[in-house]
């Protein structure tokens, strides 16, 4: 049986534990809302750019179809899978299903003879794919806790120069969406080639009702010009667009990671509050074994005293 001094020191060790697990907790919630934020602020551009790219698209007519972004290989010999992770762990599962959708979507492509080449984004996945003995084609890490428009360019324009040279025929993207601190869900779709993208196949719905209904027909109305023409506005556009894509992704998965992270810390906190509950009876049973031995220790020294 350990001594009172043993299980004192153990609760001790758990009380820290739980001062961090509360701390990262607290840091996680309060960066957690600015993560909220920085998501609400950008998707009316995203939207906006959407309904752009459709309305450039439409007036490209055939020549839009010529765009290296909008064409569809006929024989996909590789797929490009873009898993998000982080750059830390201590967030519960928040890694993990995003290696085991990649691996599993691999075996997948592995079942119909196809190649892959993995894009991974956070150290976490990176070091898991390279423990497994994948080869990693693009490494993109520390920022994910805090990602900025500029890396999400980075890792659009890889992709995108990955596709245009056809060093990829597809290009899958894997990440955590973000519904609530307690609800994150793996979310993979297509962003390559772009006929198949959300930009013009089924994405994140568009409000019901526009903000400005009048100008909305005005604009269906207008005749509009372009300069340059469509064809070269579109290029343009679906760059930008892939690249929002990219960074909403990172702005959902850094704040999945908090919400995930938050959840986890709690967790964590509340079962070492169980722990010590657990070691304090402990304690108080080893405190009381001890006082019993030493009684039974004076009880037994004074009768061999009065037997003598």
């Amino acid at each position: 049986m350990a001594t009172q001094k043993e299980v004192k020191n153990r609760i001790n060790s758990v009380k820290n534990i739980r001062k961090i697990t509360r701390a990262m907790e607290m840091v996680a919630a309060a960066r957690l809302r600015r993560a909220e934020q920085r998501i609400d602020r950008m998707r009316p551009y995203a939207q906006s750019i959407r309904r752009m790219t459709r309305r450039v698209a439409d007036a490209a007519g055939p020549g839009g179809n010529r765009v290296a972004l909008l064409q569809q290989r006929e024989d996909v010999k590789r797929v490009g899978i873009v898993l998000v992770t982080g750059d830390r762990g201590l967030a519960g599962s928040f890694n993990t299903q995003i290696i085991r959708a990649g691996t599993q979507l691999q075996r997948e492509l592995e079942e119909e003879r196809k190649g892959i080449s993995y894009f991974v984004v956070g150290r976490r996945g990176n070091s898991a794919l390279s423990f497994r003995g994948e080869h990693i084609e693009g490494s993109f890490t520390g920022f994910t806790d805090q990602p900025a428009f500029a890396n999400a360019r980075e890792i659009g324009d890889r992709l995108t120069s990955a596709y245009v040279d056809e060093e990829v025929d597809r290009v899958e993207l894997i990440y955590n969406r973000y519904v609530s601190p307690l609800t994150q869900y793996v979310r993979r779709h297509t962003l390559l080639p772009l006929q198949e993208a959300e930009v013009f196949g089924e994405g994140v719905p568009e409000p019901e009702e526009p903000d400005y209904p009048e100008l909305e027909e005005a604009h269906r109305r207008a005749e509009w010009l372009y300069e340059p023409e469509p064809e070269d506005a579109l290029r343009e556009l679906f760059r930008v667009y892939v690249n929002l894509s990219v960074y909403r992704a990172l702005l959902e998965s850094a704040a999945s990671e908090l919400g995930a992270r938050m959840t986890a810390m709690r967790s964590a906190a509340e079962n070492a509050g169980e722990m010590i509950d657990r070691l304090t009876l402990e304690m108080n049973r080893v405190r009381q074994a001890e006082i019993t031995q030493e009684i039974l220790e004076v009880v037994g020294g004074a009768e061999a005293l009065g037997s003598g």
